[in-house]
């Protein structure tokens, strides 16, 4: 726990080497994603913090403000997001900053069986932190797309790697589909070279790469056209253009950046 929470830490604070110089001109810059602006993206990352928070200390008013909230679908999300799209930056900053540091302390508390209630299925605090690690990566990986900038890979990928690993009977469910019965290989490059897998060796169903491109495809911030990932089997095929890591109804994903 104690190096998954230094983890979560160590990528909010190179998101926030990306955003920290920002003005209200910078922040108002266009991400992929339609709609929102780097501003957005920092601020949704805030507006699941605080829900995090709730979970952690509050499930019963979790659950009441989640019926609450999503009365109207996924409206909350964008007006989340929304909340920080006219704000100054020294607000939006401060929030955001605060939080992520709250969301770390708090949940390296919450006792290893407990699990906490969330927008899909309950989850231990570890998968929760991994989670918002997750979260942050990929909107951090909007705003460097935003930015013009290449961000460097690193180890704490294979945290969103195994998330990626443990969801795919949820991709399959998210788009009404059986799970696959038969067992999945995953052989990862990470950053330094070394193989990381998943999975019994002689499984039929295989899915090797990059880590780096199996987490644009899992976060869907990559088409998987643009990406050096290669499935073999029935299902791993079927299951390249759904890869699905985060809470929800399936994405619409990113469009092909080539051909």
């Amino acid at each position: 726990m104690d190096g998954l929470v230094l983890d979560l830490l160590a990528e909010g604070s190179e998101l926030d080497g990306l955003v920290g110089g920002l003005d209200a001109r910078g922040l108002a810059v266009a991400t992929p994603a339609a709609g929102w602006t780097i501003a957005h993206q920092l601020s949704h990352l805030a507006w699941t913090d605080r829900w995090t928070l709730l979970a952690a200390r509050d499930p019963e008013g979790f659950a009441a403000a989640l019926g609450r909230e999503f009365s109207d679908g996924l409206g909350a999300v964008d007006r989340g997001a929304a909340e920080g799209a006219g704000e100054a930056p020294e607000s939006l900053l401060g929030r955001w900053r605060k939080g992520r540091a709250e969301v770390a302390r708090v949940l390296a508390e919450v006792p290893a069986e407990v699990r906490l209630p969330w927008f899909g299925p309950p989850m231990k605090a570890r998968s929760m932190l991994t989670a918002r690690l997750m979260e942050t990566w990929a909107h951090g990986q909007d705003v460097a797309d935003a930015l013009g900038v290449d961000r460097v890979p690193t180890e704490r990928l294979r945290h969103i790697a195994h998330l990626g690993v443990r969801t795919v009977g949820f991709a399959f469910a998210a788009h009404g589909r059986p799970a696959p019965e038969t067992p999945f290989r995953f052989e990862l490059r990470s950053p330094v070279g070394e193989l990381w897998s998943w999975g019994a060796e002689d499984a039929t169903d295989r899915v090797t790469g990059p880590v780096l491109d199996f987490c644009l495809l899992v976060t869907q911030r990559r088409h998987r056209d643009d990406l050096a990932l290669t499935a073999e089997g029935e299902h791993a095929r079927a299951w390249l253009p759904i890869a699905q890591v985060f809470a929800g109804p399936p994405g619409e994903g990113r469009k092909p950046l080539r051909g």
